[in-house]
């Protein structure tokens, strides 16, 4: 059995979304236990109107304090102890039965309690979000990082690299990541001396799964497996496509409505434009994995509904049951020549 926590409170669709979706990855998954922490009254009656009837699958955590976008995160680590995330990453910690977690709350307080209270895989310098989108040779690439930093150093984007590529390998069956560096053009002398020094250390330690720079238009041309970027850069990119995705389809609907013609033609491509419009749902894909932090965290999109939160599930599934964790320690062990007897580092400032 993998238990996991579901902070049900925090996104745009709380808490019926969040329980909604751990409720189908209940029925999916036989293995899997959810803690969910929230408003328990209401976290009750969601699971009862869902017909969900096994209660040795679950418990609740009652925490009805909810964290939002504009509190501080310092703030609310130290103020809002009582909140349905904060519970949950008290729960984390201190419980060993407990494998990870889920939440589609503030994402700012979301990194600074991971990072204060749960600590890094040991050799990991900072933590990095790894959301997956779709390709058009129908795979899946992955993007890391994607918020969690927006200063990188070169060694941090090595990192990243090794997290995100462990994670493409283990957790969704890639054998060999292809790896791209994004970057204002393809030639490894191009961009700042961030990149170029990025460049030069990934070639050097990733071999062939490295594949040089990688141009933002190339994201979902299925050429890459992985795309490596500060947090900066990767947010913007990932919202950028997605934005992008959703506006399209606005506006082939707008046109299919503007005339007749158009409108008798898409009675007969009916079936396909549902098809794209699942295709470019970002909902189908889940949320952005945490890769580096001791225990799996899985962050959803605010607007999360069932189908996302039930995919972020999935995700931490796939981390705890490929043991990812333990890997990317010994990966970067062996890069960095040191031992991985203790696989999250617990004594430095971050876990205070």
């Amino acid at each position: 059995m993998i238990k996991l926590i579901v902070d049900t409170l925090g996104g745009d669709n709380s808490p019926r979304a969040n329980v909604l979706g751990a409720v189908k990855a209940l029925e999916t998954d036989a293995d899997l236990y959810v803690v969910f922490t929230g408003d328990e009254n209401d976290i009750s009656k969601i699971i009862e109107e869902s017909g969900f009837s096994d209660k040795n699958r679950y418990e609740i955590v009652h925490a009805p304090e909810v964290i939002t976008g504009e509190d501080k995160p310092t703030d609310a680590i130290r103020l809002k102890k009582e909140s349905s995330m904060i519970k949950a990453i008290r729960i984390l910690r201190e419980d060993d039965s407990v494998a990870g977690m889920v939440s589609t709350g503030a994402t700012g307080a979301l990194v600074a309690a991971a990072t204060l209270r749960i600590g890094r895989i040991r050799g990991v310098r900072r933590p990095a979000f790894c959301p997956i989108l779709p390709t058009m040779a129908g795979g899946i690439v992955g993007i890391c990082d994607s918020g969690a930093n927006v200063d990188c150093t070169p060694a941090q984007l090595l990192e990243f690299a090794v997290m995100g590529s462990l994670y493409m390998k283990h957790a969704f069956g890639i054998e060999n990541p292809r790896i791209g560096l994004l970057n204002v053009g393809t030639e490894s002398e191009k961009g700042d001396d961030l990149h170029k020094e990025a460049y030069k250390l990934m070639s050097a330690a990733l071999g062939d799964s490295f594949v040089g720079n990688m141009e933002g238009r190339e994201l979902l041309s299925g050429n890459y497996d992985l795309a490596v970027c500060d947090g900066f850069s990767g947010n913007v990119l990932v919202k950028t496509v997605e934005g992008t995705a959703l506006q399209l389809l606005k506006k082939i609907k707008k046109d299919i409505y503007s005339k007749k013609l158009y409108m008798f033609g898409a009675m007969f491509l009916k079936q396909m434009f549902a098809e794209e419009k699942e295709f470019m749902n970002y909902q189908n894909y889940g949320g952005s994995v945490m890769l580096g932090t001791g225990k799996i965290i899985v962050k959803g999109h605010g607007s999360s509904d069932e189908t996302a939160v039930s995919k972020c599930i999935e995700q931490a599934l796939r981390m705890q049951k490929s043991d990812l964790n333990a890997k990317i320690a010994e990966r970067l062990a062996e890069l960095a020549g040191t031992d991985t007897e203790n696989n999250t580092d617990n004594g430095g400032p971050e876990n205070v």
